[in-house]
Order: structure tokens, then C-alpha cells, then sequence
């Protein structure tokens, strides 16, 4: 059967209807259901939540098959199984290959051993630039016998608009300096993260900065308690890290307490990014044998400037695995901001967030995957905004898996009970290196969303959310109960196949 609409229609209401189409035509092998199998209901009874706070759909990958749909069509808070939906749609947009790069460049003469002018340090939203990558690309520059550099430091991140997104914008929580928090840039410099050491005994804590700076002092007005170390990694008993001046140079204070008999090496936001650059390209220049007396600032790139050196990331295909496999809030900020870099030109009073918000909602159109009540903030979930429906994430994850970069998105997905923010989960059950899922965790949200095979190996596109008051520690079970019934029953019902007699050997 062929449909046409009629001229009238406008694309909302076309996309609303195969939408609708999606969800009852036998072709789709569609039986739309709203009861939940019984050991998630007995799963949210346990955990004394009610069936309206959880969203689940599960979807045939391919050909016919049963639907269960159990408030389908409601937005709901993801947390980090918006991941998907920027993995999707850049996979399919920007193609597994793009890759993050980082140059040095100058428009300044050389005279002898000395660059008589500005360096310039230009981000194309390298998601690997560490201090060992920044230390390859100023050896380059000594390779090429430059000692001196007489001008100051640029930092070029005009990839985006605007360059610096994290200024001006409230922390998420109360813990700013921690990784999941980093607001990326075009120049994610050591992920605008530095290393600090903190080591207990019983008298006293000792803390110190990996890779030491010459520029910059550790104020320690820390005070031991009696915590387990343990504890520390999930509430660490101190105030924020402060930058202060101290003597002639910088200090961070750090103020109060650290468990005793402890050791931990967190990589913290401690300085500002601009300042942790200069910081950084003037310890490792001296390391070099270099000299550089001036200062870094932020500014662009001047016409006619020449590469003196240059890296390249990993392709996107590749950094997914990790972005996805321990759900990394900097990665997928910094690539979701990526797909709205092609439009910056033509569309000078948008800011590249709100062109790549635009980009996703394109695809979607173009997909005639519905939408209601989608949010868009940053792409990665860390937002008290973003909201997705259920059905509408599994027909994204079910049009990927099912296309050309299929390979590349299942790759990234934890895989139950084996590794990433799936490794303790679904262990010793029958989800345990089958099923591949993002997890999704926010205060007052959990949630699943992947593949399931069943017990004859058919695969299942899954979305859970719960979003309820304390849901990381109450709506866990109920996830896995879901994951768990496909694995060991599936939505059909049937019993595995036996599996064929061994045939006898010669």
C-alpha cells in the first residue's frame, strides 16, 4: 500500500502520522501492549514505586515481533541515555571518521632560534589533547630549532560560538571541580583537568600536583577524619578548591577533611583553563630547554599564520567507545557542539549549541521519528532540562542499529556484567555479555537503553526510564528485571532453542 498525503498536511502532523503508522501496522509487527511482565511489576512493587513513574519500550530490531509500550510517548528525564541520541545522529552526520585535531601556528618571522612574535594555540575539539600530547607538540617546535619564543601564548577556540561556553553559566551541583562537571571547548587542553595526589597516615595529609608546577603552590588546610577511603570517591568531605595569590605565585587552597590511611589521585578542575595553559606550556617549554617570558591570552588565529606543528585525534568512531563505555559528559558535550560547526557560517546569530540542537531535530524529521516534548540542552544528559520520550529513543536506536554505522554505536554500548558503568551489574545472569546498554543516572533518574538478545538470540531494542525521587538507589533492580526478562524469556514468550547434538568426531 502506498500513502500519499495530501498537499495540506504540514510536516509536524506527516511526521505525528508515520509516527502513529509506526505503532499499528501489522507491516511494522507492532502489537502495542501496556502490561508489564510480572517480574517488573513485583521488581517496582519491591522498590515502592508506582508503574506511572517508569517508561519502557521494547521494539523488535528487525521484522515482526511484539511491542511493549508502556508509557511510550511521555518525556522523561534520560540522564546519560542521552548519549544515544548525540552518538546517533553524529555517527550519521559527521560519519565515524571525524577527527579532533590541535595546531601551533604563527604568523611571526623566525630569527635564528627565536619565533619574534605570538604562538598560537588552536583547538579543533581534540578530545585527547593530555599533557604528554601538548608536550609532543612543542618538542616539534624544538626539533625545528626554535629556543625562544618572544610574543605571548594565543588560545584560538573560535571553533564554537561562543569560545568559552562555561563562562557565565551556574555549576551543575556542588561539586564544579570534579571531571563529569567540565563545560568542553574547541581546546580541551588536559580536559581542562590537573592531577592532584592526596596521601593519609595516621597524623597527617601530604598533597601535591601531577605534573608539578613551578608557577603554582598547594595551600594544605586539609584535617583527617575517620571515614572509610571509600567513601571519599562518592562524598569527599571538602569545600571547593579556591585559586588564590600567594607570594608570587598561585595557590590552591584546599580546606576540609580526607579519611586517613588513604591515597587518591583525582584529575580536578583547579585552575582557570586559560591560566592552567599558560601554566602548563611554561613548565613543559623549560622542561624543553625553551624560553617564553610572556603571557597566554585568548584571541584568534591572524591571517596568513603558518602551521609549525599539528596533531590529530583518534577518529570519533573510535573515542565512542570510551565516551560511551564509562559515560563521558566532556566527550559527548564537545561532540554533540560538533554538529552545529557546519551551519556557525550561514547562521551568524545562533550559537553552535543551538545549531546542533537544530541538527538533531533535522535528522529526526528526516528519519519521521517523532518527537513530542523533546529537550535538547547539551547533549549528554548532565541537564536538569532534557527530556526525550521513551518510544522515541528506541526508534532512533532501532534505525542505527539496523544501518551503516551499526557496528560502530553497538561498540560503544557497556556491555552487561563485563565492562564500563555495566561492569558490576547483571552479573551471573543470562543479560551477562549479551546485552549491550547506556546507562543513564541523575539524582532523580535511572535509566537503560540498548540491545537485548533473547534466549534464541533475536535482538531487542530496550529504553527504561525511572524518574522518581531517589531513583540510583531504589529503580536499579527494576531495570535489570526488565533487562533480565528479555534475556531469559523474551517478549514472545517461547522457549530457547535446544541446541543441535554435537556431531561425532572422525
Amino acid at each position: 500500500m502506498h500513502l500519499r498525503p495530501p498537499p495540506a498536511v504540514s510536516a509536524r502532523r506527516l511526521a505525528r502520522l508515520w509516527f502513529l503508522l509506526a505503532a499499528l501496522l501489522p507491516g511494522a509487527g507492532v502489537l502495542a501492549r501496556d502490561t508489564l511482565p510480572a517480574p517488573v511489576r513485583e521488581a517496582l512493587q519491591q522498590a515502592q514505586l508506582g508503574p506511572e513513574q517508569l517508561g519502557l519500550v521494547i521494539l523488535p530490531l528487525a521484522g515482526r515481533g511484539p511491542t511493549l509500550a508502556h508509557r511510550a510517548t511521555e518525556p522523561m528525564q534520560p540522564g546519560s541515555t542521552m548519549k544515544l541520541v548525540t552518538s546517533i545522529v553524529a555517527l550519521d552526520r559527521l560519519g565515524p571518521n571525524l577527527r579532533g585535531y590541535t595546531q601551533l601556528l604563527s604568523a611571526a618571522p623566525v630569527a635564528g632560534d627565536v619565533l619574534q612574535g605570538d604562538l598560537v594555540l588552536k583547538g579543533g575539539a581534540d578530545p585527547e589533547l593530555g599533557v604528554p600530547q601538548l608536550l609532543g607538540l612543542l618538542a616539534e617546535l624544538r626539533w625545528a630549532g626554535i629556543r625562544e619564543i618572544a610574543g605571548n601564548l594565543v588560545l584560538d577556540r573560535s571553533l564554537f560560538r561562543p569560545a568559552r561556553i562555561d563562562q557565565g553559566l551556574p555549576p551543575f551541583d556542588q561539586a564544579p571541580e570534579f571531571p563529569y562537571n567540565v563545560i568542553p571547548d574547541a581546546l580541551m587542553l588536559a580536559g581542562n583537568l590537573h592531577a592532584l595526589e592526596l596521601k593519609s597516615d595516621t597524623e597527617k595529609v601530604q598533597v601535591r600536583l601531577l605534573p608539578p608546577l613551578s608557577g603554582v603552590r598547594v595551600l594544605n588546610r586539609l584535617l583527617l577524619d575517620d571515614r572509610p577511603c571509600s567513601e571519599w570517591d562518592e562524598l569527599p568531605h571538602w569545600r571547593t578548591p579556591v585559586t588564590v595569590q600567594h607570594d608570587d605565585a598561585l595557590g590552591i587552597e584546599l580546606a576540609g577533611s580526607f579519611p586517613r590511611n588513604c591515597a587518591r589521585t583525582p584529575r580536578l578542575q583547579l585552575l582557570d583553563r586559560t591560566v592552567l595553559a599558560e601554566q602548563l606550556v611554561r613548565q613543559l617549554w623549560s622542561d624543553l630547554g625553551g624560553v617564553w617570558k610572556g603571557r597566554a591570552v585568548e584571541g584568534g588565529t591572524p591571517v596568513g599564520a603558518r602551521q609549525l606543528a599539528r596533531r590529530d585525534a583518534r577518529p570519533w568512531g573510535e573515542v565512542l567507545r570510551h565516551m560511551n563505555k564509562v559515560s563521558d559528559n566532556a566527550e559527548t558535550r564537545l561532540l554533540f557542539l560538533q554538529l552545529g560547526v557546519a551551519g556557525m557560517a550561514a547562521n551568524p546569530g545562533l550559537t553552535t549549541r543551538e545549531l546542533a540542537a537544530a541538527e538533531v531535530r533535522r535528522w529526526l524529521a528526516e528519519a519521521r521519528i517523532d518527537a513530542p516534548g523533546l529537550v535538547l540542552d547539551n547533549g549528554s544528559g548532565l541537564s536538569r532540562s532534557e527530556r526525550i520520550a521513551p518510544m522515541t529513543l528506541a526508534r532512533m536506536l532501532r534505525t542505527a542499529l539496523t544501518g551503516k554505522n551499526a557496528a560502530d554505536l553497538l561498540m560503544s554500548l557497556p556491555t552487561a556484567g563485563v565492562d564500563g558503568t555495566m561492569r558490576l551489574r547483571l552479573r551471573n545472569t543470562p543479560a551477562q555479555g549479551w546485552a549491550r546498554v547506556k546507562t543513564g543516572t541523575l539524582s532523580n533518574v535511572v535509566g537503560l537503553a540498548g540491545l537485548v538478545p533473547d534466549p534464541e538470540g533475536r535482538p531487542w531494542v530496550m529504553v527504561a526510564l525511572v524518574n522518581a525521587d531517589g531513583a540510583p538507589r531504589r529503580a536499579r533492580p527494576v531495570l535489570d528485571a526488565v533487562v533480565n526478562w528479555i534475556a531469559s524469556q523474551g517478549p514472545t514468550g517461547r522457549a530457547p532453542r535446544q541446541p543441535p547434538a554435537e556431531a561425532g568426531g572422525p
